[in-house]
Parts: C-alpha cells; sequence; structure tokens
C-alpha cells in the first residue's frame, strides 16, 4: 500500500515535464508581400482622355463591397438566382464537406493530447479430470535369519478423487500517455487547423466562382436576347426592303437582279437569327446546374440587356490581400507547411511513453469487488532512433523545401490578384469608352442606310449600296450588343478580382473550426 500511495505523485510529475515541454520546429510569421499605393488604372490620370460615359470606380476608393454583391446590379432577378445558388449548387455543398472533414481532422489530432485508455474484461471457466490423488501403503516386517527386521510385502490403497472445476474473472484497464515533450502533438494540431483554414477559404472562393460564373452566365443570356431581338428587327426590315425591290421591280423600276438581292439578304438574317437560340439555350443550361435544378425543368423568360454598369468600389491594393478568399488559402497553406516542418523536427528527439495497468481478478464474483483482488502495474520507457541512415534529415529538408515553395505560391497568387484587378478596371474604362463611340457609329450607320435606301427608291443607286449600309448596320449593332455583354461581365469579373466583398476576418480562427456555429456560418446557411 505505500508504493501505491506514491503512484499519483509520480504520475502527477510526469505530467508537469510533458507540459513544460518545448515545441521544436520554426516559428511561422507571415511573409511579406509588398503592394503598390493604388492601382495604375483607377488613377485619375487615365480618365483624362476618356470619353463621356466612360466607366469610373466608385468614390471614395477606401469604400468596400457588400457581401452580396451582385445586388449592386439592382436585379431582382439575378439576386433570386444567386439565393439558390447558394443553397442548391453542388459543388459548393461538396467544398463544404471537404472543410468538415477537414474540422475532424483538427478533432482527430487534438486526441493526442489525452493518454488511452482500455478496457479488456474476461471470464474463464475450467475444469480437470478426475486422477488418483490419495495413496494408503501397509508394509510387514519380519525377523530375518540375522537378527535384523526384513520388508516380505507391501499393500497399497488409491482413493481417486472427482472432477475440479475452477472459475477465473478478469476486470482489467490498461492506461497509455506518450507525453508531448516536444511540440509533434502541438504541431500536428497547428498543421490541420491551417489545414481546416485552407478548406474554409477555399470553400469561400468557389462560392464566389459559382455566383461570378452565374451572373456572367445571365448577362450573357440577356445579350443573346439582345441579338436575338436585332435580328428579328433586321428580318423585319429586310422582309419590307424585299417586298419594296419586288414592287420596284413590278414597275419596272429596277431589275430581278436587286430582287435577288434583297432575298439573298433576307435568307442570311433568318439563318444567323435562329442560331442564335443555341448559345441562348447553352446559357439557360449552365444558369440550371449552377443553381442546383435539371436543366430539363427549368427556363428564363426572354428580356433585353438594359442593365446599366454600376460604379464599383476599387479601393487600395492593400485591402486586396484581407479581401480574396485564394490569397487567404494562399496564407493558410504556408502555415500549414511551418507546422508540418516542426513535426518532423520532433522525431529527433527521445519519445518517452508512460504505461499504467490496473483491475481486479478473482475466482468468485462475490469477492471481485474486494481489496484482495486488485493488482496494478506502472512503468514508463523511453525511446530513441540512433540511426536512420539521413530519413529524419531529409524528410525535415523535403518539408522545408515545401515551405519555401508555399511562399513563392502566395507571393504569385498576390501579383496575380494585382494584375486581376489591373486588367478588368482597363477592360471597363476601355470597353465602356467603345460602347460611346460605337453608340456613335450605329447613329452614322443608320444614316447611312436611310440615305441609300432613299437614293434606291428614286432610282439614283442601285439595291447594292443597300445591302452595303444593311450591312454595315447591322455589324455595328453586333458590336454594341457585344460591348455591352463584356462591359458587364467585366464588371463581375471585377468584383470577383476584389474578393467579392469577403473580409479574411469571416475565417475561423484556429479555435472555432471545430465550432458548429462556425461551420454553420461557412456553409452559408
Amino acid at each position: 500500500m505505500d508504493k501505491l500511495k506514491h503512484v499519483p505523485q509520480t504520475l502527477a510529475l510526469l505530467c508537469l515535464m510533458a507540459l513544460a515541454g518545448c515545441t521544436v520546429g520554426p516559428k511561422y510569421s507571415k511573409p511579406s508581400a509588398p503592394a503598390p499605393p493604388a492601382f495604375k488604372e483607377s488613377a485619375p490620370a487615365a480618365y483624362s482622355q476618356a470619353p463621356p460615359g466612360t466607366w469610373q470606380p466608385a468614390q471614395p476608393q477606401d469604400a468596400q463591397l457588400k457581401g452580396k454583391w451582385w445586388e449592386i446590379f439592382n436585379e431582382p432577378e439575378l439576386n433570386a438566382l444567386e439565393e439558390n445558388l447558394n443553397i442548391d449548387n453542388q459543388n459548393i455543398a461538396q467544398y463544404f464537406q471537404n472543410f468538415m472533414a477537414a474540422r475532424a481532422q483538427v478533432r482527430e489530432s487534438r486526441a493526442g493530447y489525452y493518454p488511452t485508455l482500455t478496457a479488456q474484461p474476461a471470464f474463464n471457466r475450467s475444469r480437470s479430470g478426475g486422477g488418483f490423488a490419495q495413496t494408503q501403503q501397509n508394509t510387514t516386517n519380519s525377523p530375518s535369519a540375522t537378527g535384523t527386521t526384513a520388508t516380505t510385502g507391501t499393500n497399497s490403497v488409491s482413493q481417486s478423487t472427482g472432477n475440479i472445476t475452477s472459475n477465473d474473472i478478469v476486470l482489467p484497464f490498461d492506461v497509455a500517455w506518450e507525453p508531448d515533450l516536444w511540440g509533434r502533438v502541438r504541431n500536428t494540431v497547428r498543421e490541420y487547423s491551417s489545414a481546416a483554414q485552407v478548406s474554409a477559404a477555399d470553400l469561400e472562393n468557389e462560392r464566389l466562382t459559382e455566383q461570378a460564373d452565374l451572373a456572367v452566365y445571365f448577362f450573357e443570356l440577356r445579350g443573346q436576347d439582345a441579338l436575338q431581338d436585332l435580328y428579328n428587327r433586321t428580318i423585319e426590315a429586310d422582309r419590307k426592303a424585299l417586298e419594296l425591290t419586288k414592287v420596284l421591280v413590278e414597275t419596272g423600276i429596277d431589275s430581278p437582279e436587286s430582287e435577288a438581292q434583297a432575298d439573298v439578304t433576307l435568307k442570311d438574317a433568318e439563318a444567323t437569327g435562329l442560331g442564335i437560340a443555341t448559345n441562348r439555350a447553352i446559357y439557360e443550361h449552365a444558369i440550371a446546374t449552377l443553381i442546383g435544378k435539371a436543366a430539363s425543368e427549368f427556363s428564363m423568360p426572354v428580356k433585353m440587356l438594359g442593365t446599366p454598369v454600376p460604379a464599383i468600389p476599387v479601393g487600395v491594393p492593400s485591402q486586396l490581400l484581407q479581401r480574396r478568399p485564394d490569397i487567404a488559402a494562399a496564407e493558410r497553406t504556408m502555415a500549414q507547411a511551418n507546422a508540418l516542418i516542426g513535426v518532423e523536427t520532433a522525431a529527433f528527439y527521445p519519445s518517452l511513453n508512460l504505461t499504467a495497468s490496473g483491475g481486479l481478478q478473482s475466482s468468485l464474483i462475490s469477492k471481485l469487488f474486494s481489496l484482495p483482488s486488485l493488482v496494478w502495474s506502472a512503468g514508463a520507457s523511453a525511446s530513441q532512433l540512433i540511426f536512420d541512415a539521413g530519413l529524419r534529415k531529409n524528410t525535415v529538408a523535403q518539408y522545408t523545401a515545401t515551405y519555401n515553395a508555399d511562399v513563392a505560391a502566395y507571393r504569385q497568387t498576390v501579383l496575380t490578384a494585382f494584375q486581376q484587378v489591373e486588367d478588368y478596371i482597363a477592360t471597363l474604362r476601355v470597353v465602356s469608352g467603345q460602347i460611346a463611340k460605337q453608340q456613335d457609329a450605329v447613329k452614322a450607320a443608320n444614316r447611312y442606310l436611310e440615305i441609300a435606301m432613299s437614293r434606291y427608291q428614286t432610282g439614283l443607286d442601285p439595291y447594292l449600296n443597300v445591302i452595303t449600309a444593311q450591312t454595315t448596320l447591322l455589324g455595328d449593332q453586333q458590336t454594341e450588343v457585344t460591348l455591352r455583354v463584356s462591359e458587364m461581365t467585366a464588371a463581375v469579373q471585377l468584383i470577383q478580382a476584389l474578393g467579392g466583398g469577403w473580409d479574411e476576418k469571416q475565417l475561423p480562427t484556429a479555435s472555432e473550426v471545430t465550432s458548429k456555429a462556425e461551420a454553420t456560418k461557412a456553409a452559408g446557411h
């Protein structure tokens, strides 16, 4: 009992030693990623020579987008589609489950802080066979001729015993614990916590990508509706021109050649107009898939593209480092790689294992829970790998190189983010200026067609001049629609490049990655 009294003290001392253990490996610090003071393409000087009506970023420059960024377009139909996407998009659901798995891995790694307890109750009943358990010997002595006593005979009597049955009842408990002396478990928890944060950032990046794709497809579809309307009006005008040509041919003012030319122009317009339905159907099917519906069960009404491009708050480049989930994912990937170096560095140091077992053992169930039935043992062991042919050293070198590669990937992600923002700002500025000029070109083409048609009707010019004017007007109108769609999609892509209103403060912390409430928030529900 005296020895048993010192066991708690010994275990407490070992626990204090474990808690005082150091964490080996490099300390993580976020690498620098220099950011320019402002976006070049949004500077006032870039707009000094821009045509009237050219798009410009919102002021002040430090304003930020909101979470439901699509509402900036003031399109109720788009708003409803985006809400459905956040709930029913299967790609988002997949990334969310990946995040759930990453959270579970954090909990798995935290189990290494604690000892393991196992119980192996057993019952054994045995029976032995019968045998000669008792022997009685009778000896007869007689005097010999020499005067001594001699043994003349022995009578033996044996008694057979019955079978013997015995019980053995055991209720043992085993405890094993490897104290985290060198931070292997702590670094493992850091690794998986960072991995869960990477997964959370990937989820937000996927959500933003799906939202942006939906908005792009929405405006592309509306662009197809605008093109269809343009061709419907063109076909109607060509039909009237053909009827006019027929009248002029019948009156002898024009020749059958002009009628044939007018007919060819009409048929070409009808064929091209019919093909527009293909692209519209493809965009409609893509939208259905994004919102989690079967393409066969979804349709969108025809509506012209009339949404003006809003002024988008661009902010300053340094803010971009906190607004893009892909940048956050790249930074957390570095933290994960750094923790892995610590995990592998801990392998250089010895490990300590503490074991203890105790329980009850008796042949009778009635005496199992008595003090004499108590059995126990405790021990400790240490191990240190002496030679591994450079395995640990090269493993650490491998993970160090992986970390350095992640640093380069992080900085490249930042540079790409700056590039994308500059690209889409420039695209919006240039395309909006093009639209202003293109609208003037459409007006000029309309006037050209009116003059050509007037001269043809009076017999001054052949119908070929009318065809030329019609082709010019149709091409200019198509270009205007295409530019309007490009402007809208560039606006969506700029918002995506800016992070869509996301902020790194929304990323769950290392202690929150296992929180149910935080996980629900990350799911967007």
